[in-house]
């Protein structure tokens, strides 16, 4: 029998688009399956709006806000081009401290990880942001060991990754710690990313991904 986690992914007006489709896909996709039936994906708004505008303009519909009472499994914290208002937003970093505590997992893609930094959550651990963000990232919160390496980052039970598509990466290592490598490979197939990036590739992500939460 699944477990039936919950996945809250933070939303708010000039968000990326990419980056909270790829993950919600990925879990969505995921939770149509016998073996992660019962999962849900909630789009998470930072105020008290019905939708929000992505910063390429498509309007999407909130799930939840930060008022509501929310016991999530999993917190996502994607990007945007401007991200001074969350960063700037009380409530936001309460409900990622929160969360810090009690979710499984705490995540972000690209500029999210300034987010995550804000709220202290990545102090101490391995992160990294978009693409030629890593030496801001770490100027700003010299307390992170910023990766300028690697597309997806795991350390504990933080994973970061890097913007854009590679949102897509980081959510199937993530679902290959919730569930297995093997579903996340029918989900990678599912999304016809083999003609993006070799299964080799995403395997040895989530390996290594595994290992360190075995060490």
């Amino acid at each position: 029998m699944s477990e039936a986690y919950t996945i809250g992914i933070i939303v708010f007006d000039g968000v990326l688009t990419s980056e909270i489709i790829g993950p919600a896909e990925v879990f969505a996709i995921a939770s149509k399956q016998d073996w992660f039936s019962g999962a849900s994906v909630l789009l998470i708004g930072i105020d008290p709006q019905p939708t929000i505008c992505t910063e390429e303009g498509i309007r999407v519909t909130v799930d939840a806000t930060l008022a509501d009472d929310l016991m999530l499994d999993v917190l996502l914290v994607p990007g945007g081009n401007d991200m001074s208002r969350l960063l700037q937003h009380d409530k936001v970093n309460a409900f990622i401290q929160k969360h810090a505590e009690r979710a499984q997992w705490l995540g972000s893609v690209c500029a999210g990880a300034f987010v995550l930094g804000n709220a202290g959550v990545l102090d101490g651990m391995q992160a990294t942001t978009w693409f030629g963000g890593e030496a801001s990232l770490q100027a700003q919160f010299p307390a992170i060991q910023v990766v300028h390496d690697k597309p997806v980052v795991v350390d504990k039970r933080r994973i970061t990754a890097n913007g854009g598509l590679v949102s897509y990466q980081a959510a199937l290592v993530l679902l290959g710690q919730l569930s297995s490598t093997a579903h996340a490979k029918e989900v990678y197939e599912n999304l016809g990313l083999g003609r993006l990036s070799t299964w080799a590739e995403m395997e040895a992500a989530i390996s290594a991904a595994q290992q360190i939460q075995a060490d």
